[in-house]
């Protein structure tokens, strides 16, 4: 019998490489699946959001596989699968979708109705959310597969250009979303909060939907450099001078077009005192910097399920957000987990034909072993630039 060995969450900052045995064509609640495939994974990535779960700041059992954002190849297909066939090479969205419900035909995957039957809504790979298991292992259950599977044209080019594609199952559609959804276009000005990978996504989308001016935030320099280096402007969000006023300095206004949200409920508060969680410092900043009837994406995670979170009123979920002194600006805000398959082909077509070539450098991704996956959770919550990509079977050994 083939083992599954995987990144497993045994509880706060600890994480731990186990035999989780070979997945079976079965669901959460042990029903037989026959249009699931079981995928042996190319790539599996660390997200900014496992840290949230590794912090102990979402809710998760231990023992539950680790891993939403999933690249593999087919290696076993259920009888009911018809399209996707053993040995495709395939993108796995981390939203689990049904493809028959009625928010999957209104292409709201990520609220799919079928997904989580706890809930009513919403499954996710790896994150508590319906039960379904994550990918940072060796192997991997995707149901729906026909619905669900963004198969690579070219296993070979699949292979030689897998830094960028591995970053189509979340945080590439996301800082897509987060861009789209704050109505980023041609010649918008648009401030991103947060310069980890999913906030150096974000200016990638933003740049490839053609906005002007692409301000990034963050107090970690670090990250800030890659931006510099990729030419979009930064703002130090520790600095002594408020981040408006830096908007100021570098746009002539103290207001952007758009903002987006890449941080979510573990952000810090701003100026050089901001040390502490202040989970609602994010929103009010956009809420302060984007101009009036201006518009906001909210791709970060927020969470009732928070036992960590700083202040009571974290904990039930709530914020003390300043939407009253915002609501005379006139804002729309958008917020919620990204619909992945609502972009995930169009990025594909967009990297396949060097469309988004300063991705790779913006990343800086490092592939690395199953075995080292506990030690780079920890490097990556102590604040490396990095984009950590996992590699459980030694197959990009030829693009490393």
């Amino acid at each position: 019998m083939t083992n599954n060995r995987a990144v497993t969450f045994m509880g706060p900052s600890k994480m731990e490489v186990r035999d989780a045995g070979y997945p079976k064509l079965t669901d959460p609640q042990g029903r037989k699946v026959e249009h699931a495939v079981i995928l042996k994974l190319v790539t599996t990535n660390i997200c900014g959001s496992d840290l949230h779960i590794y912090n102990g700041r979402f809710a998760a059992p231990p023992g539950m596989l680790m891993g939403h954002e999933n690249t593999g190849e087919v290696f076993e297909v259920g009888s009911h699968v018809e399209y996707i066939k053993k040995g495709d090479i395939c993108s796995v969205p981390f939203n689990v979708a049904c493809g028959t419900c009625t928010n999957c035909k209104e292409r709201h995957t990520d609220v799919c109705l079928r997904s989580n039957e706890e809930l009513g809504y919403c499954g996710a790979y790896g994150f508590n959310l319906g039960g379904w298991q994550g990918g940072q292992a060796e192997y991997m259950l995707v149901p729906w597969a026909d619905f669900q599977l963004l198969k690579f044209p070219d296993k070979d080019e699949a292979l030689e250009k897998i830094r960028d594609l591995t970053l189509l199952s979340d945080i590439l559609p996301t800082g897509f979303h987060g861009c789209t959804e704050a109505k980023v276009r041609s010649g918008s000005t648009v401030y991103i909060a947060g310069a980890g990978p999913v906030g150096r996504c974000a200016a990638a989308s933003a740049h490839l939907l053609g906005a002007s001016c692409i301000i990034v935030g963050d107090d970690n320099k670090p990250r800030l450099d890659l931006v510099k280096n990729a030419g979009y402007e930064t703002v130090n969000t520790a600095s002594e001078t408020p981040v408006p006023d830096q908007i100021e300095k570098i746009l002539g206004s103290r207001w952007v077009d758009s903002g987006v949200d890449c941080v979510g409920l573990e952000c810090h508060g701003y100026g050089p005192k901001g040390t502490v969680n202040e989970e609602e410092a994010i929103i009010n900043m956009l809420m302060d910097v984007v101009k009036p009837g201006g518009s906001m994406g909210i791709p970060g995670v927020y969470t009732d399920q928070d036992p960590g979170a700083p202040t009571e009123l974290a904990k039930q979920g709530k914020l003390a957000w300043s939407f009253p002194k915002a609501w005379v600006k006139s804002p729309s805000l958008t917020a919620g987990q990204c619909p992945v398959m609502r972009y995930n082909r169009d990025l594909m077509m967009a990297i396949l034909w060097d469309r988004m070539p300063y991705l790779t450098p913006l990343l800086n991704t490092e592939i690395i072993s199953l075995d080292k996956a506990p030690e780079a959770y920890k490097v990556f919550h102590d604040g490396s630039p990095k984009k950590f990509v996992i590699d459980p079977h030694n197959m990009t050994k030829s693009v490393q």
